[in-house]
């Protein structure tokens, strides 16, 4: 069990060529856009430029063997983003690895974070 006064919080990352192929901010983004439905809703909701959720999606897609995010243009209809088959997966693995490593790491985070002073109560 952790203290009421810390978090943990694993950041795995893999890496094609030396860059970030995949990664928690990537993943956080394609969770993102699969609840807005948008890259541009996913970026505000982010609190990121549209050109960065945008830069990120590109780089994400090209590293993978096929797309996570498939976008439609806009029309009557209105354009949007949704993850595919590929990024659905890669999301539910991600956490999946996170949540395992966690348990796996149960006891050493315990006792990592028994080693942190607590925040003196009143202090402002």
């Amino acid at each position: 069990m952790t203290s009421s006064n810390s978090t943990v919080q694993f950041r795995m990352r893999i890496y094609r060529d030396g860059a970030i192929a995949i990664g928690p901010g990537r993943v956080a983004l394609l969770e993102a856009i699969d609840r807005a439905g948008s890259i541009s809703g996913a970026a505000r909701a982010l609190k990121m430029s549209y050109r960065r959720a945008w830069l990120l999606v590109n780089d994400t897609n090209n590293a993978l063997k096929e797309p996570a995010v498939s976008s439609s243009e806009g029309g009557v209809a209105g354009g949007g983003s949704r993850l595919t088959a590929t990024g659905r997966a890669l999301v539910t693995h991600y956490r999946n690895i996170e949540a395992a490593a966690a348990r796996a790491a149960q006891a050493d985070i315990d006792a990592l974070t028994a080693l942190i002073a607590k925040q003196p109560s009143g202090s402002d």
